[in-house]
C-alpha cells in the first residue's frame, strides 16, 4: 500500500500533492475541508463519506472528487476499507474548477470509475519504476482532471437515457407538487428501481441526493414566495414548499440559507408577516 507526496519538485501548472492505492483508510475528521482538490475512491470494502450532511456510500469502484474547503468527513463501514486517492497541486491548483466544474463534489460510479483506479495504478508503477519525469506527470495530471470535465458535461445533459428514463419523471413530480411528493421509497416505486439506485442516479446527474434535491427544490420555492408574495404567513409558506411542520420549516431554512425566513424577507427589502 505505496503513499507518496510530492512527486514533483518543479513548479509545473499541475502536479500531484500526495497519491496512494490500497490504502487501508482510517477514519478522517475535516470540518474545514482539504486546501488541494481530493479524489477518494474505493477499491475494497465499504466507506461513508459525509458532505455537507449528506452519507454517500462508496462501494468498489465508486469514487468522489471534493472541492478544495468542502467540509468533510468519512469513515469504513466493514472491517477493511481499501481506498485509492489523489490530491492535486501545482500553479493552477486554483483554477481546477474550471475544468471540473464549480460543484463542491463530483460522485463518479464504478463504471466511470475504472478509468481514475487504471489511471492511479498506472502512474505508481512508473513513477516507482523511475519512468515518469516532471513534464509528462503535469500532461497526464491534465489529462485526468479532463476526464471529469467530460463526464460532468455528459451528466449535465439531460437527453441521457437513465435521466429520461428515472429521473426526469421524479424532477418533474417534485417541481409541480412539492408538498405532495412522498417518500424516497414511493418515489423509487414508481419508476420501478431500488431506493439506492434511485439516489445514486440523482447524484449522478443533479449532484444530490433524492432528499437533499427534494429539500433543495422546496427551499427555493420557499424563497420565491416570501419575496413574491410579501402578506402570506410564514406558516402558509412553509405548508406551500412541503412542510408540514414549521418550526422544521424554519430550521431547515436556517441551516440552507444561513438565515430564517422573516430575516430573509428584510434582507430583501419586503416587510412580510
Amino acid at each position: 500500500m505505496p503513499i507518496y507526496f510530492k512527486l514533483s519538485m518543479q513548479e509545473l501548472p499541475l502536479t500531484i500533492d500526495s497519491i496512494g492505492n490500497r490504502w487501508i483508510q482510517e477514519s478522517i475528521s475535516r470540518p474545514r475541508g482539504f486546501p488541494l482538490y481530493h479524489w477518494l475512491q474505493t477499491e475494497g470494502g465499504q466507506g461513508t463519506v459525509t458532505l455537507a450532511g449528506e452519507d454517500m456510500i462508496l462501494n468498489p469502484g465508486e469514487g468522489i472528487l471534493i472541492a478544495p474547503h468542502t467540509p468533510h468527513c468519512y469513515r469504513n463501514m466493514t472491517d477493511r476499507w481499501m481506498t485509492a486517492f489523489l490530491t492535486f497541486g501545482g500553479t493552477l491548483a486554483n483554477d481546477i474548477r474550471k475544468i471540473c466544474g464549480d460543484s463542491a463534489w463530483l460522485f463518479i460510479d464504478a463504471e466511470e470509475g475504472q478509468y481514475f483506479q487504471d489511471w492511479i495504478d498506472r502512474t505508481l508503477t512508473s513513477y516507482q519504476e523511475n519512468r515518469l519525469d516532471d513534464l509528462s506527470l503535469s500532461v497526464q495530471c491534465y489529462e485526468f482532471l479532463m476526464h471529469f470535465s467530460s463526464i460532468y458535461m455528459k451528466h449535465s445533459q439531460t437527453e441521457h437515457p437513465l435521466y429520461r428514463q428515472y429521473v426526469a419523471p421524479i424532477t418533474e413530480k417534485i417541481e409541480t407538487d412539492p408538498a405532495s411528493v412522498p417518500d424516497v421509497d414511493s418515489l423509487a416505486h414508481e419508476v420501478h428501481v431500488t431506493p439506492q439506485y434511485l439516489t445514486r442516479l440523482f447524484r449522478r446527474f443533479t449532484g444530490y441526493s433524492v432528499q437533499n434535491y427534494i429539500i433543495r427544490f422546496r427551499i427555493n420555492r420557499a424563497k420565491e414566495l416570501l419575496v413574491g408574495n410579501p402578506y402570506l404567513k410564514v406558516q402558509s409558506i412553509s405548508h406551500m414548499s412541503g412542510f408540514h411542520d414549521v418550526s422544521y420549516f424554519i430550521s431547515v431554512f436556517r441551516r440552507q440559507t444561513g438565515t430564517t425566513p422573516k430575516q430573509f424577507r428584510k434582507n430583501y427589502g419586503v416587510n412580510g408577516s
